[in-house]
């Protein structure tokens, strides 16, 4: 399934959170996505935004976290954006038991998305719906290559 069908699914209410400018899902399917990045104050593949993004355990909930922008929904930027949650949380240690739940995670160095400069991990199970006025802020460019190696992670994952 595209990108695109994977939203439309998303955005058809198959969700499992929902809060004030964002939703989220699994990926299922291929992933088809470019590098674009323009800092120009709209997010664009490849950027790294701040947005809020709920709780799996209680979608009523969540927190400020930078996305890595992976292409718009729908129709375009009027639709939003679909992207991937970041962490400083460093989840190599216990990666065969997140495996296990169903969650995979990638190194993607660090960035101007974090002031501290602290490396970061992409959530590669996980597709964010930002909304328009779910964005916070620009963070950074992601790097081209390590933009490229998230996709085909993504496109990679079993299921």
């Amino acid at each position: 399934m595209s990108l695109l069908r994977r939203v439309a699914h998303l955005l058809s209410g198959a969700t499992s959170g929902t809060t004030s400018g964002t939703t989220a899902t699994a990926p299922t399917g291929g992933v088809s996505s470019r590098y674009a990045p323009e800092i120009d104050g709209e997010p664009d593949p490849g950027e790294v935004v701040w947005a809020w993004v709920p709780y799996e355990d209680d979608p009523s909930q969540g927190k400020d976290r930078p996305v890595l922008v992976l292409d718009t929904a729908g129709s375009g930027e009027a639709d939003g954006w679909v992207g991937l949650m970041l962490s400083s949380q460093d989840h190599d240690r216990d990666a065969a038991d997140e495996a296990r739940h169903g969650r995979y995670w990638m190194d993607v160095g660090s960035g101007g998305w974090d002031s501290q400069g602290r490396p970061s991990e992409v959530r590669l199970d996980r597709l964010i719906h930002l909304e328009r006025d779910g964005v916070r802020r620009e963070g950074a460019a992601l790097d081209a290559r390590i933009f490229d190696e998230v996709v085909a992670a993504v496109r990679g994952l079993p299921g």
